[in-house]
């Protein structure tokens, strides 16, 4: 299997060189380039077609948010994962509604930013304990002041709502094939239909998105 294609984002070049420095002795990672703001991601991600970008959020020329937005419209299939000191919620909302797939800390463990970056490659979330405390704190007060739209919830099959409240959980689609005791490829398909039926992009909105409506 050929190793993830990861570009890295961050204004402080001894970060960057620390960082890639570490993601080298990964086998299946490959610094396929480096940007110190956001517009040269942009530019990079267009030329480079990174499968992966680990995005500080707060940089110089264009910051990590709005380049995640362009990164996303341009490239759907790069996922981006923010790597930043700042967990201030207008941060994380901003990020996560611009498309990014994981927010992480950078006092984060190597192995944590390791299982991210996986499971981005893979189409899959992850965001660390604190930050999914504060979606679930954010969602529970957005559905307690808005009612469920029922009809969402009426679309969804009995397993699909199923596979929702185990991804709601935070559960990757391997430990809801073996929970619901079915393939992960019929979890890859649940997947799909979720997403089409609830009208969100990726996983982690349809974690929210289940929150919202009171399913997890």
């Amino acid at each position: 299997m050929s190793p993830i294609r990861l570009l890295l984002v961050d204004d402080q070049a001894l970060f960057r060189e620390g960082l890639r420095t570490l993601l080298s002795l990964q086998p299946d990672v490959d610094v396929v380039g480096e940007a110190a703001h956001g517009e040269q991601a942009v530019q990079q991600a267009k030329a480079l077609r990174p499968q992966v970008v680990l995005m500080d959020l707060r940089m110089p020329v264009l910051n990590g948010v709005e380049a995640t937005r362009r990164i996303r419209a341009q490239n759907p299939e790069c996922q981006v994962i923010v790597l930043t000191t700042f967990d201030d919620d207008d941060d994380v909302f901003d990020a996560l509604r611009a498309g990014a797939v994981g927010y992480l800390l950078k006092d984060a463990p190597q192995e944590k930013l390791m299982e991210a970056i996986r499971l981005a490659a893979r189409g899959e979330s992850f965001l660390q304990p604190s930050i999914a405390t504060k979606l679930v704190a954010e969602f529970s007060r957005l559905s307690s002041t808005r009612p469920a739209d029922r009809k969402l919830v009426d679309a969804l099959s009995e397993r699909e709502i199923e596979v929702l409240q185990h991804l709601a959980r935070g559960m990757s689609n391997k430990e809801i094939a073996t929970a619901l005791y079915i393939a992960e490829g019929t979890v890859k398909n649940h997947m799909t239909s979720i997403l089409g039926k609830l009208g969100v992009a990726d996983r982690t909105h349809a974690a929210l998105k289940a929150r919202e409506l009171g399913i997890a």
